[in-house]
């Protein structure tokens, strides 16, 4: 897709001149009495504001330009003749191929008598300039040009076809590289190093799409910017001063001049149209002129460097912001060409809110853009994905209540850490949401879905980026995605940390492994015995036939007693414990037997399963239970003898109940 640039309005301009005014089917006669008309704006370019930079460049140049009527018709296709009009205009040929001789050149074109009167100078120097292969014997001048004819074609304006020929072997990555032709390859390969054209977001060229009059003003555009400059109307440097008394200065080539400003001046900085107040002493610009007069600037580095931080401590009023930073309150005056940026979106300043963080730049000792850096606006809701996102609607459910909201179109969603579509959001997946206008503008979710997908054995140690995996006897392979999360022994791990003989479970995005987490570690127990004494300096000491042992505790060290994590410290002398250990430390403790082991036990959590033993009663029963943060499954003995009371109807998995007993052994069942 062509790359996009978000601007707002455009300048229009009327200069009367020596030359024709040429619109885009314009008749190529020249008179020189008439008024030439720049437009820089358009009546209809509110459905394509990504190219209205582009089409205001190129206008600026009378490369491509708009309809008597106003229009520019951005979504129009365009016709080869008039690409191959601009891409003569665009290489400085426009009066070349506009002089008497061109125009009345004998084109040997089978087609010649379809071409325009107005067109033929243009396709004769398109000729002259290679713009054309040797085997082309019509021009088909009304057929619309598509992308892989106009790419071809302004990769050989800008004099490369022969980088293009030496890369004809190269592999293109698109999904459809296929429909290209082979002796088209190298074209689009200089193209995309060019920074001239790009894919779409599925990843395919689609080269026999006609190209739309805006897209043709974004490809032309880049195109220009890599040829040498035509004429002496484009200039570029540095801007010395603030503009005043409607004077801009400029130093380029080590020499400073002065340059009137026309008064619809069209001012391109930072992504979007300003007023010439906006431009600041040490931005490197691109200017164009007409009649002595700037009529277009592209600030193509700006100055801006961040010159205040701070946290809003008061509603903006009176075009003044009020910040706080380690404790000194300052106002600022506001800028009347302010930006603001918040949560990735452009929004009003007054919607600021008090305890935003923000990062500002000033212009004339006035704030001219703000970015919150740490939103204080609250989660306004938050809740459990219970359907995948379809029509822009996204259901949530909480406490048992389910709620649609509609997604802004600006949406910003997070997940695993990574920005993410609406598509990906998998029910499940529990999350926090921010809405603006009754339209959710923020979702970033803060504990995934994460199903399995897949399960195995590890068989070899990560390398190269790739997992193995053997599951009943076969073996196989996968990547792993750059922001793949692991988990092994209740730790947060790297791949790398792995074992040959973990049993594992994954998920895949992508047809990448992101998540993998080890439900069966190959580590084998590597000591047991009996606490000999109470955890101390972060040591400790075993007896086993006699003889103790001191270990070192690993920083993360688990600890489970009697089916709870518990700290270190707690551990009782006497218990006995099977460990683990890594790094020559102790990652693992669980007690097998508790030194207090009659001791009774009272537990909530929610029911996962049962089992029944012989005679059809209850032989175990296993509880969920959330311990810092994280899920936990413990399964438990149930004594025949149990009692169960409360509602039965609930007695339901997921529903909350409470066990009684002791020694891991249940004697009752409470349904909560």
């Amino acid at each position: 897709m062509f790359k996009k640039v978000v601007a707002t309005c455009l300048a229009f301009v009327m200069i009367t001149g020596g030359s024709t005014a040429v619109l885009a089917k314009d008749n190529g006669a020249q008179n020189q009495d008439k008024k030439i008309e720049i437009h820089l704006t358009f009546d209809d370019l509110q459905s394509a504001e990504w190219a209205i930079r582009y089409i205001a460049s190129l206008a600026s140049k009378r490369v491509f330009e708009g309809y008597e009527d106003g229009t520019f018709k951005p979504h129009n296709t365009v016709s080869r003749i008039e690409a191959i009009t601009a891409a003569v205009r665009l290489m400085g040929l426009r009066s070349q191929a506009e002089s008497a001789s061109a125009m009345n050149t004998k084109l040997n074109f089978k087609d010649a008598n379809q071409i325009p009167a107005w067109a033929v100078g243009y396709v004769a120097v398109a000729l002259e300039n290679d713009l054309f292969s040797e085997n082309d014997d019509s021009v088909q001048p009304q057929k619309n040009g598509d992308r892989l004819w106009a790419t071809t074609l302004l990769v050989k304006a800008l004099k490369l076809e022969a980088q293009a020929k030496a890369k004809m072997n190269t592999t293109l990555s698109f999904k459809d590289a296929k429909q290209i032709p082979a002796g088209s390859v190298g074209y689009i390969a200089v193209a995309m190093e060019k920074g001239l054209v790009d894919g779409f977001e599925d990843n395919t060229f689609r080269p026999n799409q006609s190209v739309t009059r805006a897209e043709l003003a974004a490809l032309l555009d880049r195109t220009g910017g890599q040829l040498p400059d035509q004429g002496n109307n484009t200039i570029t440097g540095t801007i010395t001063n603030v503009v005043a008394n409607n004077t801009l200065s400029i130093k380029s080539s080590g020499t400073t001049a002065a340059y009137s400003l026309h008064p619809d001046v069209f001012i391109y900085r930072n992504g979007a149209k300003v007023n010439a107040s906006a431009l600041q002493a040490g931005d490197e610009v691109k200017i164009r002129t007409f009649n002595n007069q700037v009529v277009f600037i592209e600030v193509t580095k700006a100055v801006q460097s961040i010159l205040y931080s701070g946290t809003v401590s008061a509603a903006v009023s009176n075009n003044t912001l009020t910040l706080t930073k380690a404790g000194a309150t300052s106002t600022l005056a506001l800028h009347p060409d302010v930006v603001v940026y918040r949560n990735g979106m452009k929004v009003n300043v007054y919607d600021l809110k008090i305890g935003d963080e923000i990062n500002i730049r000033t212009s004339d000792n006035k704030v001219i853009y703000i970015e919150v850096t740490r939103s204080v606006v609250p989660v306004s809701s938050s809740g459990t994905v219970s359907l995948a996102v379809s029509s822009n609607v996204l259901r949530l459910t909480k406490s048992g209540v389910t709620t649609e909201y509609v997604l802004h179109p600006d949406v910003v969603i997070y997940r695993n850490g990574v920005k993410v579509n609406a598509s990906a959001l998998l029910v499940g997946d529990e999350v926090n949401v921010r809405t603006s206008d009754n339209k959710v503008i923020f979702i970033e979710v803060t504990q995934t879905a994460q199903a399995i997908t897949n399960s195995g054995t590890v068989t070899a140690v990560v390398s190269n980026n790739m997992l193995k995996l053997q599951k009943s006897g076969v073996p196989y392979e996968l990547p792993l995605h750059p922001d793949v999360v692991v988990y092994r022994n209740g730790l947060k791990v790297n791949a790398s940390d792995l074992k040959v003989g973990d049993e594992v479970n994954i998920q895949t995005s992508e047809n990448k492994v992101i998540y993998i987490e080890v439900t069966k570690m190959v580590q084998a127990i590597t000591n047991k015995g009996t606490v000999s004494a109470v955890v101390s300096n972060n040591e400790l000491k075993l007896t086993n036939s006699g003889v103790i042992t001191t270990f070192t505790l690993h920083p993360n060290v688990v600890v489970y007693r009697n089916g709870k994590k518990i700290k270190a410290a707690d551990l009782k002398a006497g218990d006995e414990v099977d460990i683990r250990t890594s790094d020559n430390k102790v990652i693992y403790i669980e007690v097998t037997k508790m030194i207090d082991a009659d001791q009774p036990f009272e537990l909530l959590g929610k029911l996962k399963g049962t089992t029944l033993n012989a005679q059809g009663g209850l032989a175990t029963i296993s509880i969920v239970q959330t311990i810092d943060g994280q899920e936990q499954t413990t399964i438990y003995t149930v004594s025949t003898g149990v009692t169960v009371s409360g509602n039965l109807s609930l007695f339901t998995e997921g529903h909350l109940i409470q066990l009684n007993g002791k020694n891991k052994i249940v004697t009752a069942i409470i349904v909560k």
